[in-house]
């Protein structure tokens, strides 16, 4: 730090040339000592000549940090110091200066690599007045007030200070004590008034003082803060210590551990819970992590960790139950009679007297007290188009079986950490939905839904499909561990139902582990049944009818089926029927109306117009338009296929309707096979040398794909060469080959089903999926004619009449 230089004698006159030392960062004032690090090789050349010398050098104050300085990028005044020490130091010297005066820097040169400064030396002002002195008297209050502020510094300063007489010796002293910037230094040595320097110094001194206060007021705040937490530390210690005294104790932590106590949790989980409490004992309740304790203790004792409830495997009862709740759908009630029955004689066995004990015990096991079955076998998933029931057949399921039902939604889900939970050490962690869902139920063997399990999505926290497996295999879901849980769960009692509207975009282990059972949707008269005993009751409930205010006659709902809702589920009919019944409720509630019976024709007045009509003959009557059957996730659709074949052409082939690469593949298979056996399908050879050939699939809007068109296509590409329009009646569907072959496809029952609502009665199918027929209703394969192919001749003979 400087120091001012002891009372010396007059100062000698100063020399007119003298080696220039460049200083970056700091300015040395007159009357002052203070040490420099010398490291730069023209600084030490400086040195060293003046110490050859009279041991005097001018010390300039650099512009800029750079480390070869110009004479340009120094300032022209300057101090004039002596040299009174010198030591080296590794990569250079320390020196210690002492500065005797002030000089401007007129011309400066470089000799021998140091720079030599020719200068006028300034005379300070020997001014003394009534000001200066009140400058004096202000500077030394000040330096009282701060030295009472900053209780670190020495006390010697305030001595040094009251005994000094010279003002302008003060002025430099206390701006070489000050944190003042180079600049502001600089301009206190160039500037001639003592009171000017002495005013520029007191601004200065203010503003420390002003920066001690508030650093004095900010320690005492964090002081008085800091002593408020102690003391309500002690305050809690002793309150703590005086109820312990008085047997009362921690009372939220007892009736926690007592929770713990009277959850009667399995050992293992006990004794975890256990261990958590007598941490959150020894906490403080300001801790962070107290609260976070106490949220995964109340986890721990709401999860049902062994509290099942008691099973009923009745396979007669499950079936009234599902008759009860559902129509039709005889296959997949039988499948699920079957599962049950299955698990009641795994029950039973497990539970007869000459049963073998279990695996190291020697005595044999008492018979339980209540019948809960591990739900070992095949996981059950639904599949098939939305509103068919997938849902509410698990919530049957769970009736039938006496079980609570929980459903999960998996759709969108796309992080790993919903299934498995997410660890402890994050903010905001938690289980994952599987624990969530045994917390919800109250049991530890619910029927538990996942639904919609084709939508998960993989993102960047990992696939939660690869998650599922180890919950969906019996083999290893009896230890299941969640992340933010660190305790292994037994879902072996669970019973995982799964639901999906298609089969491609879930995980192929995944899909592995599951019993496939279709709902391929309902025929009309099903809905009619359905609407009959489950929907209308329903609407009514929900919109406070009652059958005598309303009658839906069977015409008016087959219309609604047939105009208004093309599905494969009852989902849309449910809607139109609440529309009919919100409409009737409205009027009957104002007093307009009493009772209300909609038969068909009144349908557009509680409806709107037709959506949907009958067009297979419209679209047919044409040459070149062909009616093909094709799947969806909604179940089966009609596509109408059309060929045209443009004059003036060289053969080219238009693919338009958003089509996908298979299909596209499909048309040009298609018009290969006409083209070769163009002659035996009384074609002309040359149709396509002077034609260009269009193959449009209506609506352009959606995409499709799929090889099941490719018997649509040929059966196009053969009535607009023939110039003979497709029988209008007439649906199909199947893969063609090169050579003619008709291959088999999927989803028979669903395209069946979406011909019969567009009003085809003819449906053209590959010989190879005739046995697909057997799933149909009994109604449906009467009421339709289905023909077999087993080549596109097969097709062409029933879908084109023949020609004269």
């Amino acid at each position: 730090m400087p120091q001012t230089m002891p009372d010396t004698p007059q100062t000698p006159p100063l020399p007119s040339e003298l080696p220039v030392v460049p200083i970056r960062g700091a300015v040395v004032l007159p009357m002052t000592v203070a040490p420099l690090g010398v490291s730069r090789p023209l600084s030490v050349e400086a040195v060293n000549r003046a110490l050859a010398g009279d041991r005097t050098i001018l010390l300039l104050l650099q512009k800029s940090e750079v480390d070869d300085p110009a004479p340009g990028d120094l300032y022209a005044v300057g101090t004039v110091a002596i040299l009174r020490q010198m030591a080296k130091s590794q990569g250079g010297m320390r020196v210690l200066v002492e500065g005797i005066g002030r000089a401007r820097v007129d011309s400066m040169a470089t000799d021998n690599g140091v720079m030599q400064a020719k200068l006028t030396p300034l005379p300070e002002s020997a001014e003394r007045s009534i000001e200066i002195d009140a400058h004096v008297r202000r500077l030394q209050e000040l330096v009282d007030h701060a030295l009472s502020l900053a209780t670190g510094l020495s006390p010697d300063i305030k001595a040094l200070v009251t005994s000094l007489d010279d003002p302008l010796r003060l002025a430099y002293l206390l701006a070489s004590l000050l944190d003042m910037k180079p600049e502001d230094k600089q301009q206190l040595l160039e500037e001639n008034s003592v009171a000017v320097k002495l005013t520029a110094v007191g601004m200065a001194l203010s503003r420390e003082i002003e920066v001690l206060e508030l650093k004095n007021k900010i320690e005492s705040r964090a002081e008085k803060e800091m002593t408020d937490a102690q003391r309500q530390y002690l305050l809690r210690q002793q309150m703590k210590a005086i109820q312990t005294e008085l047997g009362e104790g921690d009372t939220e932590n007892q009736e926690l551990r007592a929770r713990v106590v009277e959850a009667r949790l399995p050992e293992r989980v006990q004794t975890i819970a256990m261990r958590e409490v007598e941490r959150l004992e020894r906490m403080t309740p300001a801790s962070p992590e107290y609260q976070m304790l106490r949220t995964y203790l109340d986890w721990i004792l709401d999860i049902p960790w062994d509290k099942p409830s008691e099973d009923r495997l009745d396979p007669i009862e499950a079936r009234r139950v599902l008759d009860q709740d559902h129509y039709d759908l005889d296959k997949v009630k039988d499948r699920i009679v079957e599962y049950l029955a299955v698990q009641k004689l795994r029950q039973n066995r497990s539970a007869a007297p000459g049963a073998p004990p279990a695996l190291g015990s020697d005595a044999p096991a008492a018979a339980p007290t209540v019948t809960v079955a591990t739900m070992k076998g095949p996981i059950l998933c639904f599949v098939g188009p939305p509103g068919v029931g997938k849902t509410s057949l698990g919530q049957s399921i769970a009736r039938a079986m006496n079980r609570k039902f929980v459903r999960i939604s998996l759709g969108g889900v796309r992080d790993e950490a919903e299934i498995r939970g997410h660890r402890r050490t994050y903010i905001g962690s938690m289980p994952g939905r599987l624990a969530q869902a045994l917390k919800t139920a109250g049991v530890s063997n619910p029927v538990l839904m996942l639904d919609e399990i084709d939508k998960i999505s993989v993102g960047v926290q990992g696939d939660p499909a690869a998650a599922l497996l180890e919950v969906l295999d019996p083999a290893q879901n009896h230890a299941f561990r969640d992340h933010y849980l660190e305790i292994t769960m037994d879902l072996s009692r669970v019973l995982f139902i799964a639901t999906a509207n298609q089969l491609g975009t879930i995980h192929p282990a995944l899909l592995d582990r599951m019993e496939l059972i279709s709902l391929s949707g309902y025929t009309e008269d099903d809905k009619i049944h359905i609407a009959r005993m489950y929907l209308i009751p329903r609407q009514f409930e929900e919109n406070g009818l009652t059958p005598e205010q309303l009658d839906i006659t069977e015409a008016a709902l087959r219309r609604t089926i047939s105009e208004y809702t093309r599905e494969a589920g009852v989902r849309a009919l449910e809607r139109q029927i609440g529309t009919m019944a919100r409409k009737v409720a409205a009027r009957v509630a104002t007093g307009s109306l009493e009772r209300a019976r909609i038969d068909a024709p009144e349908l557009p007045d509680y409806l709107g117009p037709p959506r949907f009509r009958e067009e297979s003959e419209f679209r047919t009557s044409r040459p070149g338009v062909a009616t093909g059957l094709a799947w969806t996730e909604t179940g089966g659709d009609v596509l109408y296929i059309e060929a045209a074949l443009l004059p003036s052409g060289s053969g080219a082939l238009t693919l338009t309707g958003q089509l996908g690469a298979v299909m596209q593949e499909s048309a040009r298979a298609a018009l290969s096979h006409i083209r070769q056996h163009a002659s035996s399908l009384g074609i002309p050879a040359e149709f396509l040398s002077k034609h260009d050939l269009h193959i449009h699939v209506p609506a352009g809007a959606i995409p499709k794909d799929g090889p099941s068109a490719g018997v649509t296509m040929a059966t196009a590409i053969a009535s607009a060469a023939r110039g003979v329009p497709v029988r209008s009646d007439v649906a199909m569907t199947g893969e063609i080959t090169l050579s003619g072959l008709v291959l088999p496809v999927g989803g028979i029952r669903e395209k069946v089903l979406a011909a019969r609502r567009h009003g085809v009665r003819t449906v053209i199918l590959p010989q190879l999926n005739e046995s697909d027929l057997a799933e149909l209703p009994a109604d449906v394969r009467k009421e339709m004619t289905f023909v077999p192919a087993r080549t596109l001749d097969d097709v062409l003979r029933v879908a084109l009449p023949p020609t004269a």
